[in-house]
C-alpha cells in the first residue's frame, strides 16, 4: 500500500528505494494498492513535467486504486486526522497490506492497530 508521500519520492525520481519497489512489484506481479485520496494529494504537490510518471503508475498491471466511494469515504472520515493518511491507513488495515511511505511522522497520531508501517529508507 502506497501512501502519498511514497507516490511523489516515485514520480519526482528522489527516492531510488520507491522506484525498486515499484518496478520489483510489476517484476513479481505484487499488487500497489493506491488510496484515490493519495492521487489527488500526489497530484497537487508534483510539477508538470512529472504527472506522466503518475499516468505510467496508474496504468500499470499491478496498480489497483482504492476509490473514495460514499461508503468508503464515510469509514475514511470515522479514523479522524488528515483524510489521505485516514485512508492510507484503512487500506492497508483492510488489505492486510504494509503502509509504506517516506514519512511515518504523519500517522504518529492515528490507531494503527493492525497496520505495519515501512519507511522509506
Amino acid at each position: 500500500m502506497l501512501d502519498s508521500t511514497t507516490l511523489v519520492a516515485f514520480a519526482s525520481g528522489t527516492s531510488v528505494y520507491s522506484a525498486a519497489l515499484v518496478w520489483t512489484a510489476v517484476e513479481e506481479g505484487v499488487v500497489l494498492v493506491v488510496p484515490a485520496t493519495a492521487i489527488a494529494a500526489t497530484w497537487s504537490q508534483l510539477r508538470d513535467k512529472e504527472h506522466p510518471v503518475m499516468e505510467v503508475l496508474m496504468r500499470l498491471p499491478v496498480t489497483v486504486v482504492d476509490e473514495l466511494t460514499a461508503d468508503r469515504a464515510r469509514a475514511v472520515g470515522s479514523l479522524g486526522g488528515e483524510l489521505r493518511d485516514a485512508h492510507a491507513v484503512l487500506c492497508a488495515r483492510d488489505r492486510c497490506s504494509p503502509l509504506v511511505t517516506a514519512d511515518a511522522t504523519q500517522y504518529l497520531s492515528m490507531d494503527l492497530a493492525g497496520v505495519e508501517v515501512e519507511t522509506l529508507p
